[in-house]
């Protein structure tokens, strides 16, 4: 039995991303000025012999989970995912889904985590092959030292994404001023 992958495109102020999921879940979120010959190399990667179908109407939860998110009205996201990967990739994803919003880690913070603190570089390795960006926060690990460092979608995005949580996190916590006038 052939698979489907249901796709759409995102399109939020600067960015544009393909966004696909399976029959149980989200399974890619792409990078932004990625190429469709790209985005179906991944796919067929992941999921060989799957039909790729574009169906926006399928993708709209997801779409809008994701366009929320962006406009700083969503801190979680509620919708399955469907990630494949080894048992060590799948552990440092569900690792990083524990990353609260607004919060960065380490890479050795999340080998530490996991009870592998020698493990930094594979658990980079792992992070980088991270299928859906922004669901999966991993733009949310930062060097050790707090310095940028590389991301799939590009420092650019990373930056944009962090900068979005930390002032939404701000405004979130920000004590509450209730003025009224009075003519």
């Amino acid at each position: 039995m052939t698979s489907q992958i249901e796709w759409a495109v995102l399109e939020h102020s600067r960015w544009t991303l393909y966004v696909a999921k399976t029959s149980n879940g989200l399974c890619y979120v792409g990078s932004p000025g990625q190429s469709f010959e790209e985005f179906q190399a991944y796919i067929n990667k992941r999921f060989p012999g799957a039909v790729l179908q574009e169906n926006p109407d399928s993708l709209t939860p997801y779409l809008q989970e994701l366009h929320d998110y962006f406009l700083g009205r969503r801190t979680l996201f509620s919708l399955p995912i469907d990630v494949k990967g080894t048992p060590f990739q799948e552990e440092i994803w569900q690792a990083l889904q524990e990353i609260p919003y607004g919060q960065t880690v380490s890479y050795s913070d999340i080998a530490t985590r996991i009870q592998r603190p020698a493990a930094v570089r594979a658990v980079g390795a792992a992070i980088g092959a991270n299928p859906v960006m922004i669901s999966v926060p991993c733009h949310r690990v930062v060097g050790k030292n707090g310095a940028m460092t590389g991301y799939r979608g590009g420092l650019e995005l990373k930056t944009f994404l962090l900068e979005l949580e930390k002032a939404h996190k701000e405004n979130v916590h920000a004590p509450v001023s209730l003025s009224m006038e009075r003519n």
